[in-house]
């Protein structure tokens, strides 16, 4: 009978590596699910864009290049649009009706925290001011200026349509 020991599967496997490395490990299951669920967070946080407002609507939608949005298509919810300016660049505004019954709208920035580009989100009846959390009862928009008051927005009713001027967008583009 043979009197060398048998060898067990370790030993075998420490045998193949002549320089005494172990073999590389697989990633574990779990390894792999904290990278996608990591992967899923970066993209939901790029995808969502600034804060709790609603995805864009990107108009320009007559020859003149004047925005006109149904009023039917408003509501006491602040809705976002894109408006593209003449160097392509984009300037977010955002029309509502507000809770007195006016349609009225206003630029997605102000005169004091228009720099760091965060704009507005809405709680209830006030736009908040997603850079220092300050509230603004929506009745307000287009009435109270400067600060950290939304910009409003020049804007006219004919029929059933709320009208904002291209050149109004134009003259405001600093803002973006």
């Amino acid at each position: 009978m043979d009197n060398q020991p048998q060898s067990n599967g370790r030993e075998r496997k420490r045998a193949q590596f002549t320089d005494g490395a172990q073999p590389k490990r697989k990633p574990t299951v779990w390894l792999i699910l904290i990278a996608i669920v990591l992967a899923a967070g970066v993209a939901f946080f790029v995808l969502r864009g600034r804060g709790d407002q609603p995805s864009a609507t990107v108009i320009n939608n007559s020859a003149s290049g004047d925005v006109r949005i149904p009023l039917a298509e408003l509501s006491s919810t602040a809705k976002f649009y894109d408006y593209t300016l003449a160097d392509n660049r984009k300037l977010r505004f955002f029309a509502l009706k507000s809770s007195d019954g006016v349609f009225r709208a206003a630029l997605d920035a102000c005169d004091t925290c228009y720099h760091a580009k965060k704009g507005y989100h809405q709680e209830g009846d006030d736009m908040v001011c997603n850079n220092c959390g300050l509230h603004f009862h929506s009745a307000q928009v287009n009435e109270v200026h400067g600060g950290c008051n939304p910009v409003g927005l020049p804007r006219a009713i004919e029929g059933d349509t709320l009208v904002i001027k291209a050149s109004d967008l134009q003259a405001r583009q600093q803002y973006f």
